[in-house]
């Protein structure tokens, strides 16, 4: 019989979910600061409560109290078991579920967090030798050439992968582990002979970076005309270049709110963007910009500019473009296209010509719907019924790929006009939906736009109170551990490098050792998220104290809270020794040596 899911496995589908997109697959989420909300899918709510927080993995609602991560969404939203969630998600993931037999240890997934340590130490090997005065000549002379600053090959954090085969054995293969990593994240090579070498040399190296700003991969370009001009990473644990973007990290970064986001074809065009102030551009990673990526960008933004070379290549890109972001069109959501001519790329057109030029290209560039019947329509002469016909043909199945609502209505009326055609009938998505036709469309306005019901019922009224977080007390050691915890859970980084005071481990409080439990995992963890800590805790019988602590502050950025751990730990041992001398004078003051020691180190921690 197969035996539990490991918890390393766990870690891996958490750290490797977006929960704004399974979220977003059941409600609809909108944009909020940095985070997203939406009407509660647990219960039945007018103006939204439910909150999702990207950074933190995390949701909450502050109408019936529900929150988790992931796992816990799955499970309440799909009423499954903690297995059977755990399943999903990794079949979305593509992942084969790894488990344990009997009792001992069993098979597990090795820990990515290697892989990520490895990542990092060849990035700063790489901006390291970017300085190196022995060899820094002709990598900071191309990157001048390409008009870049000092500032900006920081910004993205740029280096230099020297010539020869064996440079990141020697820096970083120190024993068969660190060899391991390297093999995995694809930085070293193997021939048919058994030697392994650096994948990249003497290329100016890209660092990749995911959503949570953390090395996964490199893209090399080489400093002449060799072959091939860039060099990317291989698919490796950490990374799938058909779900990654470059330069999101920084663009979100750099941008409180994205208004829009400009989509390009290369690295180079999205840093000498950035240097001219446009910090909103990204680039897909030697593939076609999937569905994927465009669900992924629409995330952060309603607003997409396709800007690609005009050659056919560019022309291919473009449309390819248009094809998967068809089914991605809800209500709301906008697409365009710029097509540069074919002597210019992005880089070059804002390096002649500046940051407004640019933009006003970007502001008048052509719309989805006007480059779609453009380019359908681009060898049909529509003047004639054969050409009418063969346009309604070709276009009939494009514009049942788009979300039924305004905006098909709207490509499905405006086939009308350039055919005359007054009966093209659009296939619905469902048997029973209503058949949507250019005829209903002249005696009809535009349905309003309505949410789609969840599948799912709402939950009970018990399971809301249960789920509701507890009232809090004030003034009272019970509510300043709770504090603790909550600080703990929204700033795991951070609490793994406080010092815990050992006296804690006797201090007598309510929950005191759950905290004490929370901050040994995370020391053993120190790179876990708050997604991942919630995950251990799921299927336990305190989860809910853990879960509604972690509700409480959720919102606050991390940055806000951590300066707050180091007072709560004073104010716990405070609290400790409060309650030793309590003790003592209990017990007549026997021990007058001890006593003094505690009333001295109780004026300390109360300064």
């Amino acid at each position: 019989m197969a035996g539990r899911i490991p918890e390393s496995f766990i870690d891996d589908v958490l750290a490797r979910t977006d929960l704004v997109e399974l979220v977003g697959s059941h409600v609809r989420l909108k944009r909020s600061g940095k985070n997203y909300s939406a009407c509660c899918p647990f219960h039945q709510e007018k103006t939204p409560s439910f909150t999702v927080s990207p950074d933190k993995q995390f949701y909450y609602c502050f109408g019936c109290g529900a929150s988790g991560n992931a796992i816990g969404f799955l499970m309440d939203i799909n009423r499954v078991s903690f297995v059977e969630a755990v399943e999903t998600l990794a079949r979305n993931l593509s992942m084969e579920v790894q488990r344990e037999e009997g009792h001992g240890p069993g098979p597990s997934r090795d820990h990515l967090q290697p892989l990520y340590q490895t990542l990092e130490a060849a990035t700063a090997f790489f901006e390291k030798q970017l300085r190196n005065p022995d060899i820094k000549d002709r990598p900071i002379g191309y990157l001048k050439k390409r008009g870049l600053s000092g500032q900006t090959a920081a910004h993205f954090r740029l280096g230099y992968a020297p010539q020869g085969w064996d440079n990141l054995i020697t820096q970083l293969g120190t024993d068969p582990d660190n060899v391991k990593a390297l093999m995995q994240t694809g930085l070293l090579v193997e021939n048919d002979q058994g030697r392994r070498y650096d994948r990249f040399r003497d290329r100016i190296m890209f660092p990749i970076r995911d959503n949570r700003g953390r090395v996964i991969a490199f893209g090399g370009r080489v400093l002449g005309d060799d072959k091939p001009k860039y060099l990317n990473s291989p698919e490796t644990p950490v990374f799938h270049k058909g779900r990654e973007l470059y330069g999101l990290y920084e663009a979100r970064k750099a941008n409180n709110r994205l208004t829009r986001i400009v989509v390009v074809e290369g690295y180079m065009d999205v840093i000498a963007l950035a240097q001219y102030g446009i910090t909103y551009a990204v680039a897909t990673l030697g593939t076609a910009t999937s569905q994927d990526h465009i669900e992924k960008l629409f995330r952060h933004t309603e607003a997409l500019v396709f800007c690609f070379d005009g050659d056919e290549a560019g022309r291919r890109a473009a449309w390819r473009a248009l094809e998967n972001a068809l089914p991605t069109l809800k209500d709301g959501r906008q697409i365009k296209f710029l097509l540069l001519p074919e002597s210019e790329d992005p880089d070059s057109l804002i390096r002649e010509n500046g940051q407004a030029y640019f933009e006003g290209l970007l502001d008048e560039s052509t719309p989805l719907s006007e480059y779609f019947y453009d380019h359908l329509s681009a060898d049909i002469n529509i003047n004639t019924l054969d050409g009418q016909a063969r346009l309604a043909s070709l276009a009939k199945p494009y514009l049942e790929q788009l979300p039924g609502g305004v905006f098909q209505q709207l490509m499905l009326k405006r086939l009308s006009e350039l055919t005359h055609l007054d009966d093209i009938q659009l296939s619905p998505p469902q048997p029973t939906a209503t058949r949507l036709t250019t005829q209903n469309l002249k005696s009809a306005e535009p349905p309003p736009y309505t949410e789609q019901a969840t599948a799912e019922p709402a939950p009970t009224q018990s399971r809301a109170k249960k789920k509701r977080p507890p009232k809090p007390q004030s003034g009272d050691g019970l509510s300043l551990v709770d504090a603790t915890i909550r600080i703990v859970l929204n700033a795991p980084r951070m609490a793994a490098a406080a010092l815990v005071p050992a006296e804690l481990q006797q201090l007598q409080l309510p929950r005191v050792e759950v905290l004490l439990e929370l901050f040994d995992y995370i020391k053993q963890k120190p790179e876990a998220s708050t997604a991942s800590i919630l995950g251990h805790w799921q299927n336990r019988d305190d989860s809910d104290i853990i879960f509604n602590l972690a509700a409480k502050e959720f919102l606050l950025p991390n940055s806000e809270q951590t300066p707050e751990l180091s007072d709560a730990l004073r104010r716990l041992q405070l609290h400790k020794v409060e309650q030793d001398l309590d003790q003592i004078i209990a017990d007549g003051v026997k021990d007058r040596a001890r006593f003094k020691e505690l009333l001295q180190l109780q004026r300390d921690l109360s300064k």
